[in-house]
């Protein structure tokens, strides 16, 4: 198996034996759930990786305590693994153990998502700020764009008809992300009434503006979610909500990385 997690369990015969068991079924069940993603073994982990594993456990309601120990776990199995040479660097280092002052990534439930994003909401009566604000949350959700990344979007970064969107994510790298039918159609409708929030001062090629006709700002978008959601929400929650609903979904999880 190339995970080697018997192996594993032998070098830590130093501890308790609870202590093994217990390492070593933290590191089986995170192979298996990774092996579902696609990921055949522990060279194709990265950090991110190992943090997504973190946030799905407490969207299933494992306790505070349990995903630290999943934690600790997964240090020392990944320690180990870069000492025998299965990994070429160690992704776990910064891998820490929750706490109250350091949260999991927020991760919406279906309910929550949908009475943010208002499903097949009717647009007659809205106003030109209500479709906008539609069309930001769902290109957040339906393409998993960092605020900066949907902040910084002009009209020519759009496509459309491929359902495209070009982005310059950070290290100005830039990526084309496939986005949901939604958000494709809620972006539509917005670019139709896109002038009535503009003036002779915004610039000409940004997708979206706030009320006074500027590029919209992150602290825009966090106004738009406090007055959309039931719950607090920060607005890279809607970010891990796609990747984690993607995985639930069966994706593959070297795509969404």
């Amino acid at each position: 198996m190339p995970w080697r997690i018997d192996a594993y369990r032998r070098s830590v015969g130093g501890l308790a034996p609870t202590s093994i068991r217990a390492y070593a079924a933290d590191v089986e069940h995170f192979a298996e759930w990774a092996e579902r993603g696609g990921v055949e073994g522990p060279d194709g982990v990265s950090r991110l990786l190992l943090r997504r594993y973190l946030a799905f456990l407490a969207t299933r309601g494992r306790s505070r305590a349990t995903i630290s120990r999943t934690a600790a776990s997964l240090r020392s199995y990944f320690q180990w693994a870069a000492r025998r040479g299965l990994v070429a660097a160690d992704p776990s280092p910064r891998l820490s153990a929750p706490s109250p002052a350091s949260r999991l990534p927020q991760v919406l439930g279906h309910d929550d998502l949908e009475q943010l994003l208002e499903p097949d909401a009717p647009t007659e009566g809205w106003s030109a700020a209500d479709i906008r604000d539609d069309a930001v949350l769902e290109l957040l959700y339906g393409g998993g764009l960092r605020v900066a990344e949907l902040c910084a979007l002009d009209l020519g970064d759009v496509d459309l008809e491929g359902r495209v969107v070009t982005v310059l994510g950070k290290g100005s790298k830039e990526r084309r992300v496939l986005v949901h039918e939604r958000a494709v159609a809620a972006t539509s409708a917005w670019l139709e009434v896109r002038h009535e929030l503009a003036t002779e001062a915004s610039p000409a090629h940004a997708l979206f503006f706030n009320r006074r006709g500027r590029r919209l700002g992150t602290r825009d978008v966090r106004r738009i979610l406090d007055r959309r959601s039931a719950v607090p929400t920060h607005p890279h929650a809607l970010r891990h909500s796609f990747a984690t609903h993607l995985l639930d979904g069966g994706a593959d999880l070297r795509v969404v990385q």
